[in-house]
């Protein structure tokens, strides 16, 4: 099979390297220091994350213990379970690593409550001025039996890996497990789009995850605004609103999951504002069988095809064939923090109910961490 290309457009600061017969672009970005400017290409792994104010509502022991084997960069999460060890979670470390031998307490969990405040309906805090989140475990009858205690960052560079795409304004939706980075690209996107491209952002920021708690948006969004929700069953009103009130080129809204948010969606998409969105799920194939957000990949339904069209087509009479143009053009699979696959959207869907594999996009991240997209690719 042959393999066609298309040029990235070339970066300020990027050398691109093509090899035409594997379809291989190689763009070399530069790793920026604290004392140059940052721009969206530079990658910048360690921005002030404010971490020290998450580690303020732990216990002091575990707070002591967190700082004592100190390897805040690659710190993921702290988890509190009442009756159980603490224990905390690095980036590429499997398994957890317990902060200390005895179990936490109930007057523990009631001491990081109280220091963060008030929860959401959905069992989410932040602390005001950071990207930090703290989920709460409650037993049946409501009392607080664990805490999740989430290191929010402020990451720069991973716009590299989708800089070319945003050129086009095209809806994006992006997929992945949890933890793979799916707010932090939607938290640069909003600052470049908004900054650089000089668009008109508006974040609908459900649980204060891309903006950052408090009512002041943390600097990490650039100049995009933001939208608060006040209950995350009210997500779909909330986006219809910020159309309708304040003129958005485009949109951002994290966890897209009931069909009142789908269909939000296609209404936003069809006044030609451009969407930047996740939804749950791993890859394209999860959302094509998921009735509630398939409609974002155009809808599939069941086709019943003539006797000489299913001869012709060596199928059954009984198919499955996508139903209308998706509300986003291009997904892309995050299948880890530096690989992600990239879809576009309608023949990626086409060549999937036809129960073939799909040619696809494949960008990652080489060790001296230039941007490396391979096109076009099947896999599986």
């Amino acid at each position: 099979m042959s393999m066609t290309s298309t040029l990235v457009p070339l970066l300020s600061c990027s050398k691109l390297l093509t090899n035409q017969r594997n379809s291989l672009f190689l763009v070399r970005l530069p790793v920026c220091s604290s004392s140059k400017k940052k721009h969206s290409h530079c990658v910048s792994l360690h921005d002030d994350d404010d971490i020290h104010s998450l580690l303020q509502i732990l216990p002091p022991d575990i707070h002591e213990n967190l700082v004592l084997g100190w390897n805040g960069a690659q710190l993921l999460e702290v988890i509190l379970d009442l009756g159980r060890l603490p224990q905390a979670h690095y980036l590429g470390v499997s398994g957890p690593q317990y902060l200390r031998n005895s179990e936490v307490s109930l007057q523990e969990l009631e001491y990081a409550q109280d220091a963060v405040g008030e929860f959401g309906g959905d069992n989410r805090a932040g602390i005001t001025g950071t990207l930090h989140r703290i989920s709460a475990i409650r037993s049946k009858n409501g009392s607080l039996v664990g805490l999740t205690c989430r290191v929010g960052r402020a990451v720069r560079g991973h716009i590299a890996m989708v800089q070319d795409l945003l050129q086009y304004g095209k809806s994006i939706l992006f997929v992945g497990r949890p933890g793979v980075g799916k707010t932090t690209v939607m938290r640069e996107i909003a600052r470049v789009l908004s900054d650089e491209h000089l668009k008109r952002v508006v974040i609908v920021d459900t649980s204060n995850e891309i903006g950052g708690d408090g009512d002041i948006p943390h600097p990490a969004i650039g100049r995009a605004r933001r939208v608060q929700v006040p209950q995350p069953s009210m997500q779909h009103k909330v986006m219809i609103e910020a159309v309708e009130n304040h003129m958005p080129e485009v949109i951002i809204v994290d966890e897209i999951g009931t069909e009142a948010e789908v269909q939000a969606c296609r209404s936003i998409a069809e006044r030609g504002i451009m969407l930047i969105g996740t939804a749950h799920g791993e890859q394209l194939e999860n959302i094509i069988k998921n009735p509630t957000l398939s409609s974002l990949i155009g809808g599939v339904q069941t086709v019943t095809l003539g006797d000489q069209e299913a001869r012709s087509r060596n199928s059954k009479k009984s198919i499955l064939e996508r139903k209308a143009p998706p509300t986003f053009p291009f997904v892309i699979e995050m299948r880890e923090r530096h690989y992600w696959i990239t879809h576009r959207t309608e023949k990626s869907v086409d060549f999937i109910l036809q129960n073939k594999r799909p040619l696809v996009e494949v960008r990652r991240r080489d060790k001296q961490f230039n941007v490396v997209i391979e096109r076009w690719k099947q896999i599986d």
